[in-house]
């Protein structure tokens, strides 16, 4: 006997494997498994092929390896898709959720129609039809919209998660973590899509317009700050940055603020939403400059991080702030040698265009702080220097206190976005000082990630701060089984699940 429970996007089955009527069967296989004695009645529905195949050494369950063979009798699936875990005892969250959607995303290229996958246990059951219900969704997102000939299909009309019948969980428990899952990746799914426009299509206001309808509809209120508020504001930092653009800055305010919430905390997510960065008169060299689209990565994550905390019902305030803005190297830029002033108060030589993103932060922050924010957190594509240390592997995290740094790195750990701890030494404000302001905006190469947080820190009033540097991982610079090339939509997932983490 099968129970059912219908999400948005991926329904849930407790069903025997052999009851599941679909096109296709996804079922992980780990490595050293005989896998026709672990599943019963899975060899004889194949016809020995399951068991041949691993047997052989065709499919060693090595992670992501797939093996595709159609049902012969007794069960109603029409195909069944065995793929690699890896060893039994390295399964994790992250991982399931990428076989999923490595799953998926095969599915897809075959325009196949309905898929099933199958949780076999090892892990905690919400958290793992979370991820696989994640994982599913994902695929439902491509970058080929601009193409005019051959693109890729529509991802598969029916997705299912399919546990075990006797799981313990309640089929309800089962299903708000499947819903939780779907809400993450549609999220992740919509940052990619932002951060993969092309930079003639989603300029500063086309950003803000954007943000404003994916907050409405997620029952977020909105404001859209004009260049005429962000001057009274007195956010020169900002205005800095936009002044050798002819597109006008906006600043993206989404505030979640459900009813019977404690006025404290408030967590307040500034994303940085540099729509284009050219690097301004310190100009950046032509080769790679278009990936430069992406430089609002950040901001991005921050609007959809708060559509998923309104949609899943986080219990505590939240309030998103993205500055955003081109910068240009144009006839009224900011130039090498300028002093900029913040709404914050403090000022800000100038001494290299191309730190345009910390500045625009500055006042990101200082405003957070204006709406209530006692815990900040602040995600952007901020320095290559970043990159250098940490790779494609994992964000830099940065903050203080330290407990509220280790607690922002667990939760994020724990929501699939790897980061890792990075050094805030005193000795870093000394790259900082300047002779004629409060400070400069670049401390030059030597630690460049670390004096570039260290600036930001400037400009926290003192609170719980953390700051995710994501430069090396917010574009996937090549496919992989489980991610296209291209924007990852990184952040999302960790700043929706600090909204339920961090507690009163």
């Amino acid at each position: 006997m099968s129970r059912t429970l219908q999400s948005s996007a991926v329904r849930l089955i407790a069903a025997p494997p052999a009851q599941v009527d679909v096109d296709l069967l996804v079922v992980p296989l780990f490595e050293g498994e005989p896998i026709a004695e672990s599943l019963n009645g899975l060899d004889s529905a194949t016809s020995g092929e399951a068991s041949r195949a691993v047997t052989s050494g065709e499919l060693k369950g090595r992670p992501y390896d797939f093996f595709f063979t159609p049902v012969t009798s007794e069960w109603k699936a029409r195909r069944i898709a065995l793929v690699g875990a890896g060893r039994a005892s390295e399964l994790t969250l992250d991982r399931l959720r990428k076989l999923a959607a490595a799953a998926a995303m095969q599915a897809r290229q075959k325009c196949i129609d309905r898929v099933a996958f199958l949780e076999r246990g090892g892990l905690d059951g919400p958290g793992a039809v979370q991820a696989i219900a994640d994982g599913l969704t994902l695929s439902a997102f491509s970058a080929d919209q601009y193409k005019s000939g051959e693109r890729l299909g529509p991802p598969p009309a029916e997705f299912t998660v399919v546990v075990p019948a006797e799981r313990g969980t309640s089929i309800r428990e089962l299903g708000d973590a499947v819903e939780r899952g779907c809400v993450l990746a549609e999220s992740c799914n919509i940052a990619k899509a932002l951060s993969n426009e092309p930079s003639n299509v989603l300029t500063p206001r086309e950003f803000a317009d954007r943000a404003a309808r994916i907050g409405r509809d997620a029952g977020l209120a909105v404001d859209i700050l004009d260049e005429h508020q962000i001057a009274r504001l007195d956010m020169g930092l900002l205005l800095g940055v936009a002044r050798g653009s002819a597109e006008p800055p906006r600043v993206i305010v989404l505030r979640h603020e459900p009813s019977g919430a404690p006025s404290s905390p408030v967590l307040g997510l500034v994303g940085k939403g540099i729509t284009f960065d050219t690097g301004g008169i310190s100009i950046k060299p032509a080769d790679g400059m278009e990936r430069m689209k992406d430089d609002m990565a950040g901001g991005a994550a921050v609007i959809c991080a708060m559509r998923a905390i309104a949609l899943l019902r986080a219990p505590i305030k939240v309030v998103g702030v993205v500055p955003a803005t081109e910068n240009m190297p144009g006839g009224k830029a900011v130039k090498p040698g300028d002093v900029l002033k913040g709404a914050s108060g403090k000022t800000v030589e100038v001494i290299n265009t191309d730190a345009e993103g910390r500045l625009v932060l500055g006042d990101g922050l200082w405003y957070a702080q204006q709406l209530g924010a006692t815990h900040l957190i602040d995600v952007a594509t901020l320095t290559g220097a970043c990159a250098v240390a940490l790779g494609r592997a994992a964000s830099g995290l940065f903050g203080a206190p330290e407990d509220w740094v280790q607690f922002v790195r667990e939760t994020a750990d724990r929501s699939g976005d790897r980061c890792w701890p990075m050094p805030l030494f005193e000795e870093y404000a000394d790259q900082l000082r300047s002779e004629i302001a409060d400070m400069v905006n670049s401390g030059g190469r030597p630690a460049g990630a670390c004096t570039a947080a260290m600036f930001l820190k400037e400009f926290t009033g003192g609170l719980p701060w953390a700051h995710f540097d994501i430069a090396g991982v917010a574009w996937a610079d090549e496919t992989k089984p489980y991610q296209p090339k291209g924007a990852t939509g990184v952040a999302v997932r960790a700043l929706a699940e600090l909204a339920f983490a961090l507690k009163p």
